[in-house]
């Protein structure tokens, strides 16, 4: 059901029962996935992609031109994945040459005046609370959870599954499989309740914490630490990723304890 009172290009295409309420704003060159739902208000800018089974709440703004000084004009675009919730007034940027797109997964919940700006990568089933700020060039993997009004410097990546607490400033790479906090942000510990609750067995979450404790709590340099986990830990699937997250983390990763 489209409003008589949403503004909606003849040039956007609308999938099957997709609801658009009225003063909603949709331009020319969105596509909107079927059984989404746009809200009052919302506005979808042009070169937008909207998965299905989606929810943009009232205010959002999405696809807006990016706030980079660097931006010319680029004909980049902006996807959101199925069934991902918009939460109001959260704003999503548009690419720039740097990747050419914003995305961001399925699965997903931006909470109220979030912000994700241009060039961003968001993973699936990720959740951003209330007020949580990315800075351009982020990159957030699967199954993060960011706490509110947290602030993600440009170019940082999360890890999958990892726990950012309330007001966390990340200036640094966020390992995946654990929970950061405090001021400067340093490593509290394994996200072993996540883990448990999405079925990872006991068995690998002891391994993460073996790997962790080897990395931040026994007093090593990073190069050192990561000798001893290939020493000392069975070579797994989860083992090498977090090696080579750290190894590929050239900027520095958070602090250990």
């Amino acid at each position: 059901m489209i409003s008589p009172l949403a503004n909606v290009s003849p040039k956007a295409k609308i999938g099957n029962n997709v609801t658009i309420e009225a003063f909603a704003t949709i331009y020319e060159d969105v596509v909107i996935g079927d059984n989404t739902h746009i809200h009052p208000n919302a506005i979808i800018y042009p070169d937008t992609i909207i998965g299905s089974g989606c929810q943009i709440f009232p205010g959002a703004l999405i696809g807006i031109v990016s706030q980079d000084l660097k931006y010319k004009g680029e004909k980049a675009v902006t996807t959101i994945g199925n069934n991902t919730i918009i939460r109001e007034y959260a704003t999503v940027h548009k690419g720039t040459s740097d990747r050419m797109k914003t995305d961001i997964g399925s699965n997903c919940m931006i909470m109220a005046y979030a912000h994700v700006a241009h060039d961003c990568i968001i993973g699936d089933n990720v959740i951003l609370a209330n007020y949580v700020g990315l800075a351009g060039h982020v990159t957030i993997e699967d199954f993060v959870i960011i706490e509110g009004y947290a602030a993600i410097q440009q170019f940082v990546i999360v890890g999958a599954h990892s726990f950012l607490a309330a007001g966390s400033k990340v200036r640094k790479n966020v390992p995946p499989y654990i929970r950061v906090a405090r001021e400067p942000l340093q490593y509290i510990g394994v996200n072993s309740v996540g883990l448990s609750r999405r079925g990872f067995e006991k068995e690998t979450i002891n391994q993460i914490e073996d790997i962790y404790r080897l990395i931040f709590v026994r007093g090593h340099n990073i190069t050192n630490a990561l000798e001893l986990v290939e020493q000392e830990i069975p070579n797994t699937e989860i083992r090498n990723q977090i090696i080579n997250f750290i190894k590929d983390s050239k900027d520095g990763i958070v602090k250990g304890i």
